[in-house]
Protein backbone atom coordinates (compact mmCIF):
# COMPACT_ATOMS: atom_id res chain seq x y z
CA UNK A 1 0.00 0.00 0.00
CA UNK A 2 2.92 2.42 0.74
CA UNK A 3 4.94 1.64 -2.03
CA UNK A 4 1.66 2.11 -4.51
CA UNK A 5 1.14 5.02 -2.62
CA UNK A 6 4.67 6.76 -3.24
CA UNK A 7 4.48 5.36 -7.24
CA UNK A 8 1.18 7.32 -7.51
CA UNK A 9 2.89 10.33 -5.71
CA UNK A 10 5.95 10.62 -7.86
CA UNK A 11 3.31 10.72 -10.76
CA UNK A 12 1.70 13.19 -9.66
CA UNK A 13 4.52 15.41 -9.16
CA UNK A 14 6.06 14.34 -12.69
CA UNK A 15 2.11 15.64 -13.50
CA UNK A 16 2.20 18.98 -12.13
CA UNK A 17 5.78 19.64 -13.27
CA UNK A 18 3.87 19.06 -16.57
CA UNK A 19 1.42 21.23 -16.83
CA UNK A 20 3.42 23.98 -15.31
CA UNK A 21 5.61 23.68 -18.07
CA UNK A 22 3.13 24.14 -20.48
CA UNK A 23 1.69 26.79 -18.86
CA UNK A 24 5.42 28.56 -18.46
CA UNK A 25 5.92 27.74 -22.58
CA UNK A 26 2.55 29.50 -23.07
CA UNK A 27 3.00 32.62 -21.41
CA UNK A 28 6.28 32.54 -23.21
CA UNK A 29 4.68 32.43 -26.63
CA UNK A 30 2.21 35.44 -25.71
CA UNK A 31 4.68 37.31 -24.59
CA UNK A 32 6.91 37.36 -27.38
CA UNK A 33 3.93 37.40 -29.46
CA UNK A 34 2.65 40.48 -27.98
CA UNK A 35 6.49 42.25 -28.12
CA UNK A 36 6.44 41.27 -31.89
CA UNK A 37 2.95 43.15 -32.56
CA UNK A 38 3.90 46.00 -30.47
CA UNK A 39 6.92 46.41 -32.66
CA UNK A 40 6.98 44.35 -35.53
CA UNK A 41 3.79 42.88 -36.43
CA UNK A 42 0.74 43.80 -38.11
CA UNK A 43 -1.21 46.27 -35.97
CA UNK A 44 -5.50 45.65 -35.35
CA UNK A 45 -7.20 46.70 -38.61
CA UNK A 46 -9.55 49.38 -36.40
CA UNK A 47 -13.29 48.82 -37.11
CA UNK A 48 -16.71 51.32 -37.61
CA UNK A 49 -16.09 54.28 -35.70
CA UNK A 50 -15.62 54.08 -32.34
CA UNK A 51 -16.50 56.18 -29.14
CA UNK A 52 -16.21 59.79 -29.97
CA UNK A 53 -13.86 61.92 -28.38
CA UNK A 54 -15.83 64.91 -27.37
CA UNK A 55 -13.53 67.34 -27.98
CA UNK A 56 -12.61 66.89 -31.06
CA UNK A 57 -15.98 66.56 -31.85
CA UNK A 58 -16.86 69.66 -30.16
CA UNK A 59 -13.93 71.43 -32.19
CA UNK A 60 -14.94 70.42 -35.65
CA UNK A 61 -18.49 71.81 -35.14
CA UNK A 62 -16.74 74.25 -34.92
CA UNK A 63 -14.61 74.69 -37.03
CA UNK A 64 -16.84 73.80 -39.71
CA UNK A 65 -19.08 76.99 -39.14
CA UNK A 66 -16.08 79.36 -40.78
CA UNK A 67 -17.17 78.17 -44.04
CA UNK A 68 -20.11 79.38 -43.60
CA UNK A 69 -19.05 82.93 -42.52
CA UNK A 70 -16.90 83.04 -45.30
CA UNK A 71 -19.56 82.50 -47.93
CA UNK A 72 -20.48 84.98 -50.72
CA UNK A 73 -23.48 85.39 -52.66
CA UNK A 74 -27.10 84.97 -52.06
CA UNK A 75 -26.99 82.82 -48.28
CA UNK A 76 -29.33 79.74 -48.67
CA UNK A 77 -30.23 78.58 -44.97
CA UNK A 78 -27.88 81.00 -43.15
CA UNK A 79 -26.63 80.15 -39.94
CA UNK A 80 -24.11 83.17 -39.24
CA UNK A 81 -26.99 85.78 -38.07
CA UNK A 82 -24.14 88.56 -39.08
CA UNK A 83 -24.00 87.56 -42.13
CA UNK A 84 -26.17 88.43 -45.25
CA UNK A 85 -26.53 88.24 -49.13
CA UNK A 86 -22.88 89.99 -50.79
CA UNK A 87 -21.14 89.94 -54.45
CA UNK A 88 -24.34 88.76 -56.03
CA UNK A 89 -23.00 91.04 -59.24
CA UNK A 90 -19.75 89.18 -59.40
CA UNK A 91 -19.03 87.47 -62.84
CA UNK A 92 -21.78 90.13 -64.40
CA UNK A 93 -18.97 92.14 -66.75
CA UNK A 94 -18.25 88.55 -67.99
CA UNK A 95 -21.66 87.22 -67.96
CA UNK A 96 -20.64 84.92 -65.20
CA UNK A 97 -22.50 84.01 -62.48
CA UNK A 98 -19.57 84.24 -59.51
CA UNK A 99 -21.57 85.12 -56.97
CA UNK A 100 -20.81 82.07 -54.92
CA UNK A 101 -17.31 80.65 -53.73
CA UNK A 102 -15.93 82.24 -50.51
CA UNK A 103 -13.90 84.92 -49.33
CA UNK A 104 -9.97 84.18 -48.87
CA UNK A 105 -9.41 85.40 -45.12
CA UNK A 106 -10.53 88.63 -43.02
CA UNK A 107 -11.09 90.60 -46.53
CA UNK A 108 -13.36 90.29 -49.39
CA UNK A 109 -11.23 88.87 -52.38
CA UNK A 110 -11.92 85.69 -54.19
CA UNK A 111 -8.81 84.15 -54.93
CA UNK A 112 -9.16 80.58 -56.62
CA UNK A 113 -5.65 79.23 -56.62
CA UNK A 114 -6.15 78.96 -52.53
CA UNK A 115 -9.80 78.27 -52.72
CA UNK A 116 -8.98 75.44 -54.73
CA UNK A 117 -6.88 73.99 -52.62
CA UNK A 118 -9.69 74.24 -49.81
CA UNK A 119 -12.05 72.57 -52.09
CA UNK A 120 -9.38 69.87 -52.76
CA UNK A 121 -8.30 69.36 -49.21
CA UNK A 122 -12.02 69.77 -47.93
CA UNK A 123 -12.60 66.66 -50.40
CA UNK A 124 -9.88 64.54 -49.20
CA UNK A 125 -10.99 65.40 -45.88
CA UNK A 126 -14.81 63.84 -46.90
CA UNK A 127 -13.44 60.94 -48.53
CA UNK A 128 -11.39 59.30 -45.85
CA UNK A 129 -13.14 60.87 -42.69
CA UNK A 130 -16.56 60.97 -44.05
CA UNK A 131 -17.92 57.94 -41.54
CA UNK A 132 -16.30 60.09 -38.67
CA UNK A 133 -18.40 62.88 -40.16
CA UNK A 134 -21.60 61.53 -40.35
CA UNK A 135 -21.30 60.52 -36.17
CA UNK A 136 -20.85 63.90 -35.48
CA UNK A 137 -23.38 65.01 -37.84
CA UNK A 138 -20.97 67.43 -39.65
CA UNK A 139 -20.65 65.38 -42.99
CA UNK A 140 -23.83 67.00 -44.61
CA UNK A 141 -22.22 70.54 -43.60
CA UNK A 142 -18.65 69.30 -45.05
CA UNK A 143 -20.55 68.24 -48.42
CA UNK A 144 -22.91 71.32 -48.54
CA UNK A 145 -19.48 74.09 -47.68
CA UNK A 146 -18.09 71.90 -50.55
CA UNK A 147 -20.32 72.57 -52.89
CA UNK A 148 -20.54 76.24 -52.64
CA UNK A 149 -17.20 76.23 -53.63
CA UNK A 150 -17.03 73.85 -56.41
CA UNK A 151 -20.02 75.43 -58.23
CA UNK A 152 -18.43 78.95 -58.10
CA UNK A 153 -14.72 77.08 -59.79
CA UNK A 154 -17.28 75.17 -62.49
CA UNK A 155 -18.98 78.61 -63.29
CA UNK A 156 -15.19 80.25 -63.07
CA UNK A 157 -14.53 78.10 -66.08
CA UNK A 158 -16.56 79.06 -68.86
CA UNK A 159 -14.84 77.50 -71.99
CA UNK A 160 -12.11 74.68 -72.38
CA UNK A 161 -8.73 76.84 -72.42
CA UNK A 162 -10.39 79.92 -69.98
CA UNK A 163 -10.36 79.71 -66.38
CA UNK A 164 -11.44 83.05 -64.36
CA UNK A 165 -8.95 82.98 -61.27
CA UNK A 166 -9.66 86.02 -58.98
CA UNK A 167 -12.40 88.52 -58.37
CA UNK A 168 -12.02 91.91 -57.10
CA UNK A 169 -8.84 94.10 -56.81
CA UNK A 170 -6.40 93.40 -53.96
CA UNK A 171 -5.00 96.92 -53.62
CA UNK A 172 -8.45 98.14 -54.11
CA UNK A 173 -9.77 95.96 -52.01
CA UNK A 174 -7.12 96.56 -49.31
CA UNK A 175 -7.79 100.45 -49.03
CA UNK A 176 -11.08 99.56 -47.87
CA UNK A 177 -12.75 98.14 -44.12
CA UNK A 178 -16.17 97.62 -44.77
CA UNK A 179 -18.69 94.83 -44.95
CA UNK A 180 -19.18 92.31 -47.42
CA UNK A 181 -22.71 93.31 -47.82
CA UNK A 182 -22.31 96.82 -48.26
CA UNK A 183 -19.36 96.74 -50.66
CA UNK A 184 -19.50 99.17 -53.60
CA UNK A 185 -16.63 99.21 -55.18
CA UNK A 186 -15.74 97.33 -58.37
CA UNK A 187 -15.60 93.99 -58.69
CA UNK A 188 -12.57 92.69 -61.69
CA UNK A 189 -12.39 89.52 -62.75
CA UNK A 190 -8.85 88.33 -64.19
CA UNK A 191 -8.58 85.22 -66.52
CA UNK A 192 -6.12 82.75 -67.51
CA UNK A 193 -6.11 81.32 -71.15
CA UNK A 194 -3.73 80.27 -73.62
CA UNK A 195 -2.15 83.61 -74.09
CA UNK A 196 -1.46 84.14 -70.33
CA UNK A 197 -1.24 80.51 -69.12
CA UNK A 198 -1.43 79.51 -65.45
CA UNK A 199 -0.43 76.05 -65.19
CA UNK A 200 -0.55 75.88 -61.62
CA UNK A 201 -4.43 77.58 -60.77
CA UNK A 202 -5.59 75.70 -63.68
CA UNK A 203 -4.10 72.25 -62.28
CA UNK A 204 -5.22 72.53 -58.94
CA UNK A 205 -9.17 73.48 -59.75
CA UNK A 206 -8.51 69.94 -61.37
CA UNK A 207 -7.76 68.49 -58.60
CA UNK A 208 -10.30 70.05 -56.47
CA UNK A 209 -12.94 68.92 -59.23
CA UNK A 210 -11.67 65.88 -59.74
CA UNK A 211 -11.33 64.84 -55.86
CA UNK A 212 -15.33 66.81 -55.27
CA UNK A 213 -16.30 64.42 -58.30
CA UNK A 214 -15.74 61.39 -55.80
CA UNK A 215 -17.88 63.11 -52.75
CA UNK A 216 -20.89 63.72 -54.96
CA UNK A 217 -20.88 60.59 -57.18
CA UNK A 218 -22.91 57.97 -55.64
CA UNK A 219 -26.05 60.55 -54.19
CA UNK A 220 -25.61 63.04 -57.42
CA UNK A 221 -23.84 61.43 -59.97
CA UNK A 222 -25.20 64.27 -62.87
CA UNK A 223 -23.37 66.59 -60.90
CA UNK A 224 -20.55 64.35 -60.19
CA UNK A 225 -19.93 63.61 -63.91
CA UNK A 226 -20.14 67.82 -64.61
CA UNK A 227 -16.94 68.31 -62.05
CA UNK A 228 -15.20 65.34 -63.84
CA UNK A 229 -15.78 66.75 -67.04
CA UNK A 230 -14.69 70.08 -66.01
CA UNK A 231 -11.45 68.43 -64.29
CA UNK A 232 -10.34 66.49 -67.64
CA UNK A 233 -10.77 70.02 -69.60
CA UNK A 234 -9.19 72.10 -67.06
CA UNK A 235 -5.95 69.43 -66.46
CA UNK A 236 -5.54 68.96 -70.35
CA UNK A 237 -5.33 73.02 -70.60
CA UNK A 238 -2.73 73.88 -67.26
CA UNK A 239 -0.68 70.92 -69.01
CA UNK A 240 -0.70 71.79 -72.71
CA UNK A 241 -0.59 75.57 -71.61
CA UNK A 242 2.39 75.30 -69.32
CA UNK A 243 3.39 78.40 -67.97
CA UNK A 244 3.17 79.50 -64.05
CA UNK A 245 0.03 82.94 -63.22
CA UNK A 246 2.77 84.48 -61.72
CA UNK A 247 4.79 85.26 -64.26
CA UNK A 248 1.49 85.72 -67.08
CA UNK A 249 -0.28 88.15 -64.55
CA UNK A 250 2.50 90.03 -62.11
CA UNK A 251 0.09 91.31 -59.75
CA UNK A 252 -1.10 88.10 -58.37
CA UNK A 253 2.71 87.89 -56.51
CA UNK A 254 1.67 90.06 -54.04
CA UNK A 255 -0.84 88.28 -52.42
CA UNK A 256 -0.71 84.29 -54.03
CA UNK A 257 2.74 83.96 -55.54
CA UNK A 258 3.98 80.79 -56.94
CA UNK A 259 6.76 78.59 -56.33
CA UNK A 260 5.98 76.42 -59.41
CA UNK A 261 3.73 74.21 -61.36
CA UNK A 262 5.16 70.81 -61.08
CA UNK A 263 3.51 69.87 -58.13
CA UNK A 264 -0.19 70.66 -59.12
CA UNK A 265 0.17 69.13 -62.54
CA UNK A 266 1.09 65.40 -60.35
CA UNK A 267 -1.52 66.67 -57.86
CA UNK A 268 -4.06 66.77 -60.57
CA UNK A 269 -3.35 63.72 -62.19
CA UNK A 270 -3.07 61.61 -58.94
CA UNK A 271 -6.88 62.56 -57.67
CA UNK A 272 -7.65 62.20 -61.82
CA UNK A 273 -6.13 58.61 -61.74
CA UNK A 274 -8.58 58.10 -58.57
CA UNK A 275 -11.45 60.25 -60.08
CA UNK A 276 -11.32 57.87 -63.14
CA UNK A 277 -8.75 54.98 -62.82
CA UNK A 278 -7.71 56.02 -66.34
CA UNK A 279 -4.05 54.44 -66.27
CA UNK A 280 -2.43 57.40 -68.59
CA UNK A 281 -3.37 59.85 -65.30
CA UNK A 282 -1.20 57.18 -63.10
CA UNK A 283 1.33 57.18 -66.21
CA UNK A 284 1.28 60.65 -66.01
CA UNK A 285 2.43 60.52 -62.39
CA UNK A 286 4.65 57.55 -62.49
CA UNK A 287 7.02 58.41 -65.67
CA UNK A 288 8.81 61.51 -66.91
CA UNK A 289 6.57 63.97 -65.31
CA UNK A 290 6.81 62.13 -61.67
CA UNK A 291 10.61 61.96 -62.24
CA UNK A 292 11.06 65.41 -63.20
CA UNK A 293 8.93 67.58 -60.88
CA UNK A 294 7.89 65.02 -57.90
CA UNK A 295 11.63 65.63 -56.00
CA UNK A 296 11.13 62.20 -54.40
CA UNK A 297 13.51 61.75 -51.26
CA UNK A 298 13.30 65.68 -50.20
CA UNK A 299 10.26 66.22 -48.03
CA UNK A 300 8.33 69.24 -48.33
CA UNK A 301 5.82 71.19 -46.35
CA UNK A 302 2.16 71.05 -47.51
CA UNK A 303 0.53 73.78 -48.03
CA UNK A 304 -1.57 75.70 -51.11
CA UNK A 305 1.65 76.39 -52.72
CA UNK A 306 3.59 73.16 -52.26
CA UNK A 307 1.32 69.68 -53.27
CA UNK A 308 4.02 67.33 -53.25
CA UNK A 309 3.48 65.81 -49.56
CA UNK A 310 -0.08 65.55 -50.26
CA UNK A 311 0.41 64.00 -53.40
CA UNK A 312 3.23 61.36 -52.03
CA UNK A 313 0.82 60.38 -49.23
CA UNK A 314 -2.20 60.03 -52.07
CA UNK A 315 0.43 58.12 -53.93
CA UNK A 316 1.07 56.17 -50.79
CA UNK A 317 -2.89 55.01 -51.24
CA UNK A 318 -2.27 53.26 -53.98
CA UNK A 319 0.75 50.99 -52.96
CA UNK A 320 -0.89 50.34 -49.77
CA UNK A 321 -4.40 49.22 -51.14
CA UNK A 322 -4.04 48.34 -54.86
CA UNK A 323 0.08 47.91 -55.89
CA UNK A 324 -0.89 44.55 -57.44
CA UNK A 325 -3.35 46.66 -60.39
CA UNK A 326 -0.63 49.33 -60.42
CA UNK A 327 2.45 49.39 -62.82
CA UNK A 328 5.47 51.30 -62.78
CA UNK A 329 6.13 50.11 -58.73
CA UNK A 330 9.32 51.17 -58.61
CA UNK A 331 7.89 54.61 -59.24
CA UNK A 332 5.43 53.86 -57.00
CA UNK A 333 7.28 52.64 -54.12
CA UNK A 334 9.60 56.19 -54.54
CA UNK A 335 6.07 58.41 -54.10
CA UNK A 336 6.36 55.91 -50.50
CA UNK A 337 9.50 56.19 -49.74
CA UNK A 338 9.30 60.13 -50.04
CA UNK A 339 5.73 59.85 -47.85
CA UNK A 340 7.15 58.02 -45.28
CA UNK A 341 10.71 60.27 -45.12
CA UNK A 342 7.86 63.11 -44.68
CA UNK A 343 6.67 61.11 -41.63
CA UNK A 344 10.05 60.65 -40.10
CA UNK A 345 10.91 64.42 -40.33
CA UNK A 346 7.22 65.17 -38.04
CA UNK A 347 8.02 62.06 -35.89
CA UNK A 348 9.86 64.10 -32.89
CA UNK A 349 11.96 61.16 -31.74
CA UNK A 350 13.54 60.38 -35.28
CA UNK A 351 16.80 60.80 -35.73
CA UNK A 352 15.54 62.99 -39.00
CA UNK A 353 13.23 64.69 -37.29
CA UNK A 354 13.16 68.31 -37.98
CA UNK A 355 14.14 70.75 -35.04
CA UNK A 356 11.91 73.61 -36.74
CA UNK A 357 9.50 73.68 -33.48
CA UNK A 358 8.28 75.81 -30.88
CA UNK A 359 9.48 74.78 -27.25
CA UNK A 360 5.83 73.81 -26.69
CA UNK A 361 6.37 71.12 -29.50
CA UNK A 362 4.47 73.14 -32.40
CA UNK A 363 5.95 72.63 -35.88
CA UNK A 364 7.47 76.13 -37.16
CA UNK A 365 8.06 76.69 -40.74
CA UNK A 366 6.71 80.85 -40.84
CA UNK A 367 5.99 83.24 -38.49
CA UNK A 368 3.21 84.32 -40.93
CA UNK A 369 0.03 82.27 -40.75
CA UNK A 370 2.50 79.52 -38.29
CA UNK A 371 -0.31 77.00 -37.79
CA UNK A 372 -1.23 76.10 -41.56
CA UNK A 373 2.11 73.74 -41.82
CA UNK A 374 1.68 71.92 -38.62
CA UNK A 375 -1.69 71.51 -38.76
CA UNK A 376 -1.35 70.45 -42.46
CA UNK A 377 1.35 68.47 -41.29
CA UNK A 378 -0.90 66.54 -38.58
CA UNK A 379 -3.57 65.90 -41.29
CA UNK A 380 -0.92 64.18 -43.50
CA UNK A 381 0.39 62.31 -40.33
CA UNK A 382 -3.39 61.00 -39.34
CA UNK A 383 -4.27 60.04 -42.84
CA UNK A 384 -0.75 57.86 -43.41
CA UNK A 385 -0.95 56.28 -39.77
CA UNK A 386 -4.65 55.33 -40.86
CA UNK A 387 -3.50 54.18 -43.94
CA UNK A 388 -1.07 51.70 -42.21
CA UNK A 389 -3.52 50.59 -39.96
CA UNK A 390 -6.02 49.55 -42.49
CA UNK A 391 -3.20 47.80 -44.56
CA UNK A 392 -1.92 45.87 -41.47
CA UNK A 393 1.74 47.52 -41.87
CA UNK A 394 3.08 47.61 -38.66
CA UNK A 395 5.60 50.29 -38.88
CA UNK A 396 8.06 52.34 -40.47
CA UNK A 397 11.29 52.87 -40.46
CA UNK A 398 13.35 56.05 -39.91
CA UNK A 399 16.87 55.38 -40.46
CA UNK A 400 16.46 52.41 -38.59
CA UNK A 401 14.14 53.17 -35.97
CA UNK A 402 10.90 51.96 -35.96
CA UNK A 403 7.71 54.09 -35.76
CA UNK A 404 3.90 52.72 -35.57
CA UNK A 405 0.77 54.23 -36.78
CA UNK A 406 0.53 55.24 -32.88
CA UNK A 407 3.66 57.35 -32.85
CA UNK A 408 2.15 59.08 -36.10
CA UNK A 409 -1.24 59.87 -34.74
CA UNK A 410 0.23 60.97 -31.36
CA UNK A 411 1.93 63.71 -33.61
CA UNK A 412 -1.33 64.35 -34.89
CA UNK A 413 -3.26 64.60 -31.26
CA UNK A 414 -0.47 66.91 -30.21
CA UNK A 415 -0.33 69.31 -32.82
CA UNK A 416 -4.40 69.61 -32.26
CA UNK A 417 -4.33 70.14 -29.03
CA UNK A 418 -1.81 72.97 -29.36
CA UNK A 419 -4.01 74.78 -31.41
CA UNK A 420 -7.06 73.83 -28.67
CA UNK A 421 -5.32 75.31 -26.21
CA UNK A 422 -2.65 72.99 -24.98
CA UNK A 423 0.06 75.14 -25.10
CA UNK A 424 2.13 77.99 -23.23
CA UNK A 425 -0.44 80.54 -23.74
CA UNK A 426 -3.29 78.01 -22.41
CA UNK A 427 -5.70 79.49 -25.07
CA UNK A 428 -7.59 78.02 -28.09
CA UNK A 429 -6.49 79.67 -31.74
CA UNK A 430 -9.61 78.16 -32.75
CA UNK A 431 -12.19 80.82 -32.21
CA UNK A 432 -15.38 80.16 -30.45
CA UNK A 433 -13.60 77.07 -29.08
CA UNK A 434 -12.78 77.56 -25.50
CA UNK A 435 -12.60 79.73 -22.64
CA UNK A 436 -10.53 81.92 -24.09
CA UNK A 437 -9.81 82.06 -27.88
CA UNK A 438 -8.54 85.48 -29.76
CA UNK A 439 -11.32 88.30 -29.50
CA UNK A 440 -9.65 90.47 -31.84
CA UNK A 441 -9.66 88.68 -35.11
CA UNK A 442 -8.57 90.41 -38.12
CA UNK A 443 -11.94 89.95 -39.89
CA UNK A 444 -14.10 92.66 -41.20
CA UNK A 445 -17.59 91.36 -41.19
CA UNK A 446 -16.80 90.58 -37.68
CA UNK A 447 -15.01 93.58 -36.55
CA UNK A 448 -18.42 96.06 -37.70
CA UNK A 449 -21.24 95.80 -35.92
CA UNK A 450 -24.13 95.01 -38.39
CA UNK A 451 -26.00 98.20 -37.74
CA UNK A 452 -23.37 100.41 -38.55
CA UNK A 453 -23.54 102.49 -41.75
CA UNK A 454 -20.27 102.69 -43.36
CA UNK A 455 -18.78 103.21 -46.49
CA UNK A 456 -14.85 102.31 -47.79
CA UNK A 457 -12.87 104.34 -45.52
CA UNK A 458 -15.00 105.54 -42.18
CA UNK A 459 -15.32 101.78 -41.74
CA UNK A 460 -11.32 101.60 -40.43
CA UNK A 461 -12.12 103.24 -36.98
CA UNK A 462 -14.03 99.31 -36.45
CA UNK A 463 -10.19 98.10 -37.26
CA UNK A 464 -8.80 100.64 -35.09
CA UNK A 465 -11.55 100.38 -32.29
CA UNK A 466 -9.85 98.96 -28.66
CA UNK A 467 -13.35 96.89 -28.13
CA UNK A 468 -13.29 92.97 -28.77
CA UNK A 469 -15.33 92.10 -32.08
CA UNK A 470 -18.80 92.06 -32.09
CA UNK A 471 -19.71 89.78 -33.94
CA UNK A 472 -17.70 86.37 -33.34
CA UNK A 473 -15.68 84.81 -36.40
CA UNK A 474 -16.66 81.23 -35.11
CA UNK A 475 -14.46 78.45 -36.32
CA UNK A 476 -11.99 80.86 -37.73
CA UNK A 477 -8.56 79.66 -37.26
CA UNK A 478 -6.32 82.71 -36.66
CA UNK A 479 -2.74 82.81 -37.77
CA UNK A 480 -1.11 81.74 -34.63
CA UNK A 481 1.96 82.24 -32.16
CA UNK A 482 5.24 83.72 -32.97
CA UNK A 483 8.29 81.30 -32.39
CA UNK A 484 8.77 82.22 -28.61
CA UNK A 485 5.17 81.09 -28.17
CA UNK A 486 3.72 84.92 -27.51
CA UNK A 487 0.23 85.95 -29.49
CA UNK A 488 -0.40 89.79 -29.65
CA UNK A 489 -4.42 89.61 -29.95
CA UNK A 490 -4.84 92.94 -32.14
CA UNK A 491 -6.97 93.64 -35.11
CA UNK A 492 -3.86 95.35 -37.11
CA UNK A 493 -1.70 92.20 -35.96
CA UNK A 494 -2.97 90.38 -39.62
CA UNK A 495 0.31 88.37 -39.23
CA UNK A 496 -0.97 86.74 -36.03
CA UNK A 497 -4.66 87.61 -36.13
CA UNK A 498 -6.14 87.02 -39.55
CA UNK A 499 -8.08 83.92 -40.37
CA UNK A 500 -8.55 81.95 -44.07
CA UNK A 501 -10.51 79.33 -45.83
CA UNK A 502 -7.11 77.12 -46.22
CA UNK A 503 -6.44 76.73 -42.49
CA UNK A 504 -9.91 75.61 -42.07
CA UNK A 505 -9.84 72.93 -44.71
CA UNK A 506 -6.87 71.40 -43.23
CA UNK A 507 -8.11 71.80 -39.29
CA UNK A 508 -11.47 70.08 -40.31
CA UNK A 509 -9.42 67.44 -42.54
CA UNK A 510 -6.94 66.82 -38.90
CA UNK A 511 -10.37 66.96 -36.74
CA UNK A 512 -12.24 64.23 -38.53
CA UNK A 513 -9.55 62.03 -38.15
CA UNK A 514 -9.47 62.52 -34.64
CA UNK A 515 -12.98 62.50 -33.68
CA UNK A 516 -13.11 58.64 -33.69
CA UNK A 517 -11.27 55.51 -35.23
CA UNK A 518 -12.12 54.00 -38.40
CA UNK A 519 -10.47 52.22 -40.76
CA UNK A 520 -9.71 53.95 -43.88
CA UNK A 521 -11.99 52.79 -47.07
CA UNK A 522 -9.39 50.95 -49.82
CA UNK A 523 -10.98 53.17 -53.11
CA UNK A 524 -12.43 56.33 -53.56
CA UNK A 525 -14.84 55.24 -55.69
Amino acid sequence: MGKSNSKGGCWGWLLVLIVAAAVAFGVFVMVKKKQHDSHGGAAPVPGPPGAVTRKYSDALNTAMQFFDVQKSGKLVDNKITWRGDSALDDGKPANLDLSKGMYDAGDHMKFNFPMAFTATVLSWAILEYGDQMKVVDQLEPAQDSLKWITDYLVNSHPSDNVLYIQVGDPAADHKCWDRPEDMTGKRPLTQVNTSAPGTEVAAETAAALASASLVFKAHDPTYSSSLLKHAKQLFTFADNYRGSYSESIPEVQTYYNSTGYGDELLWAASWLYHATKDQSYYDYVTEKNGEKFANFGSPTWFSWDNKLAGTQVLMSRISFFSSKEASNSDILQKYRDSAEAVMCGLLPKSQTATSSRTDGGLIWVTEWNALQHPVASAFLAVVYSDYMLSSRTASISCNGDSFTPSDLRKFAISQADYVLGDNPMKMSFLVGYGDKYPQFVHHRGASIPTDATTGCKDGFKWLDSTKPNPNIAVGAMVGGPFLNETYIDSRNNSMQAEPSTYNSAVLVGLLSGLVTTSSVVQSFS
